[in-house]
C-alpha cells in the first residue's frame, strides 16, 4: 500500500512581516492629497509613486474636501484687495451686500379648464380679476 503524504503550501506571517500595512498621519495625508491635486492626472502618478492604491487616495481626497481630514476645524484664509486690484464691476464705494430677501409665498389657482396659475400672494386682486376670465376662456 502506498503511503500518501499531504504537503500543504502555507506560510506563517508574523506581525513584523506585514510590511505593506502602513499608517499615515493626517499631516502626511494632507500633503499627499494636495500633491495629487496639483495637476492633470497627478492622482494616479502620486499613488503609484508612493505605493498606495488609487482608491485609498480617492477616499483621502473626499475626506479632505469634506473637511474630515486633519483637525476637523474649517480653516479660513483672510482675503484683502489691494487698491486698484478690484474685480471688474466692484468699486471701492460699493455698498455691502444685503442679505437675500425671504422668498415670498405663492398661491396656486387651478382653473376649471385644468390650467394652473401660480401667483405671489402680494398680487393685486384687480389684476387677478382681469386675468382669470382670459385664462379660463382660451
Amino acid at each position: 500500500m502506498a503511503c500518501a503524504k499531504v504537503i500543504s503550501d502555507f506560510e506563517v506571517l508574523t506581525a513584523d512581516d506585514l510590511g505593506r500595512r502602513r499608517t499615515w498621519t493626517d499631516e502626511e495625508k494632507i500633503r499627499i492629497v494636495e500633491e495629487s491635486l496639483r495637476g492633470h492626472r497627478q492622482g494616479s502618478a502620486t499613488a503609484r509613486r508612493l505605493g498606495i492604491s488609487r482608491s485609498l487616495l480617492t477616499r483621502w481626497r473626499a475626506e479632505y474636501r469634506s473637511g474630515r481630514l486633519g483637525s476637523g476645524v474649517p480653516m479660513f484664509t483672510a482675503v484683502t484687495l489691494a487698491s486698484g486690484a478690484a474685480s471688474p464691476g466692484i468699486t471701492e464705494a460699493s455698498p455691502p451686500m444685503a442679505a437675500a430677501p425671504a422668498p415670498e409665498a405663492t398661491i396656486e389657482i387651478v382653473l376649471r379648464n385644468g390650467r394652473r396659475m401660480i401667483v405671489r400672494e402680494s398680487v393685486a386682486p384687480a389684476v387677478l380679476k382681469r386675468l382669470l376670465p382670459v385664462l379660463e376662456v382660451s
